[in-house]
């Protein structure tokens, strides 16, 4: 293995910047040093971390362009796609500034001869391994609800994104966080299994492949360590009989394409009634094969390239088999000849199981386009996946539409009718091998705190 990191910006192939692993003393000494901020962090008011949040947020904004041309530097996303991440970050740490003193303030309850009290106190440093999909984004949502809980946070971030995961701790440091509480740590897998054998870490959350999450999973629990795991998806969207195909078309097109099509959200199975079959696959083919390839730092452009060759050439590989196994490409299906880790929006019909397309995750912009009989046959369709995360409906009929996503569709966050990737005061999380705990909305402050049962007599 190399002694060190480098980043390689995906759009051109050139190298931006190198960064050396920590030495095993130096990654002990980092968890003490969070350890020893945490210590004093836990003693703070909830009322002060929000403080603190608030003006995160604030820093987060005044560095939003700085921080937005070094995430598209870094990982390829849309120069527009990366001011929205800052921002929307920036909102995360105030909504839960905002309410993270009800969420985490006691609470009072009835007993014999007496009142009992919960009260929710933090436990200690959580280590956080992340993507390179949302190289702000990822961290701060798990990172801010921990700060808010009163916990230390340590992040180990994609190697690809190096530069924006110091950039976000210089950014939290410059805002007022005492140093050492937010820590970045540059280690190999071998040391992250040493981080989370750490007697000071307390627990563990990982966003990433079901694959990466059952070894971490595994790691955390041989050492008694509570885990949350976000873990991707092939999330399915259905288009029902009685859908607005205008609304569904514009819908499954900004889905499959947001991010360059590499979010653990992105619509990535569209699951469409015979009735409304041919007509949707047109007019969706007309439009993805319309999207043209070109430089994320241009505001103009629909679609940069992906995050590194390797995952590029891994979605190829997936196309590849699927057209082997009977699938057809509508429009892309081949990577273009040029520099970069560049590769088009990408239509493939004829998708059945037994196909990449069908079983597996497409973490780029391919769509996988799959006929259902009528509504109920759909929704068996988007049902029938080791995954969990998100998905779609899209109905006329808003109340069944409801319905049929409360009762019946076997995954974590829904859109009815459009498409969204996350808001602050709405859970996040999925379910089966999409991982298990929730974020955002006000639970992710309650994964990692101790939750005490205090009887007063």
């Amino acid at each position: 293995m190399s002694s060190k990191i480098t980043t390689i910006n995906p759009a051109t192939d050139e190298q931006i910047a190198t960064y050396d692993y920590m030495t095993d003393a130096e990654a002990r000494d980092a968890v003490q040093a969070c350890h020893d901020a945490f210590l004093d962090w836990r003693l703070k008011s909830t009322e002060d971390r929000g403080r603190l949040l608030r003006a995160v947020a604030k820093e987060l904004r005044n560095s939003q362009e700085d921080f937005a041309q070094l995430m598209t530097q870094e990982v390829g996303k849309l120069i527009g796609d990366s001011r929205q991440e800052v921002e929307l970050c920036a909102q995360i740490c105030e909504f839960t500034a905002d309410n993270g003193p009800a969420e985490l303030a006691d609470e009072e309850r009835s007993i014999p001869d007496g009142t009992g009290v919960v009260s929710y106190a933090p436990i200690g440093v959580i280590y956080g391994i992340q993507p390179w999909n949302f190289p702000c984004y990822q961290v701060v949502r798990y990172s801010v609800a921990n700060l808010m809980a009163g916990n230390g946070v340590l992040l180990k971030h994609a190697e690809n994104c190096t530069g924006s995961g110091l950039f976000l701790r210089d950014v939290m440091e410059r805002a007022g966080l005492p140093k050492g509480l937010f820590t970045v740590l540059m280690v190999d897998h071998d040391q992250s299994d040493k981080v989370i054998e750490n007697d000071l870490v307390r627990g563990v959350t990982m966003t990433g492949s079901d694959t990466a999450g059952r070894i971490i999973a595994k790691k955390a629990a041989e050492n008694l360590k509570k885990s949350v795991l976000e873990l991707g998806s092939n999330d399915a969207y259905m288009v029902l009989d009685d859908a607005d195909l205008d609304v569904a078309v514009d819908a499954c097109v900004m889905g499959r394409v947001y991010n360059n099509g590499q979010t653990c959200v992105n619509a990535k199975r569209f699951i469409v009634t015979e009735k409304n079959y041919d007509a949707f696959v047109k007019r969706f083919a007309e439009k993805m094969g319309a999207i043209e390839l070109g430089d994320p730092t241009e505001d103009s452009t629909k679609l940069g390239p992906m995050a590194r060759t390797d995952l590029r050439d891994e979605l190829a590989k997936q196309v590849d088999e699927s057209l082997k196994k009977g699938a057809k490409a509508l429009c892309g299906g081949a990577i273009p000849e040029r520099t970069g880790a560049y590769y088009p929006a990408t239509v493939l019909v004829d998708v059945k199981p037994g196909q990449p397309a069908y079983d597996d995750e497409l973490f780029g912009p391919v769509a996988s386009v799959i006929r259902a009989k009528d509504d109920e046959d759909a929704m068996r369709i988007a049902n029938d996946s080791r995954y969990g995360l998100g998905g779609g409906i899209f109905s006329r009929d808003a109340d069944r539409a409801r319905e049929l996503a409360s009762k019946y569709f076997d995954t974590g966050m829904i859109s009815v009718n459009g498409f969204t990737i996350a808001i602050p005061n709405m859970p996040f999380g999925g379910v089966k091998d999409s991982g298990y705990g929730r974020e955002h909305g006000g639970f992710g402050m309650k994964e990692f705190v101790n939750v005490k049962s205090i009887y007063m007599m």
